[in-house]
């Protein structure tokens, strides 16, 4: 029974290796990216509540006078 011949096994698989990098580098390249975000000013996206506009005061019933 003859052995196994595995003297090309590690060109083959390297070269495999090597050329699926390629196609994966190939492929990522291929695609666009947005570019970096740009920061957004937090007042322009500040929202009026109706709240906000009057003076309001919760009061704790810890801070009220003893009755």
């Amino acid at each position: 029974m003859p052995q196994l011949d595995t003297s090309t096994w590690f060109i083959t698989i390297f070269s495999s290796l090597i050329t699926l990098f390629i196609l994966f580098q190939l492929k990522i390249s291929s695609q666009s990216f947005p570019s970096s975000p740009s920061p957004k000013t937090l007042a322009a996206l500040k929202m009026n509540n109706p709240w906000e506009s009057k003076w309001t005061k919760i009061y704790s019933p810890l801070s009220l006078p003893p009755q």
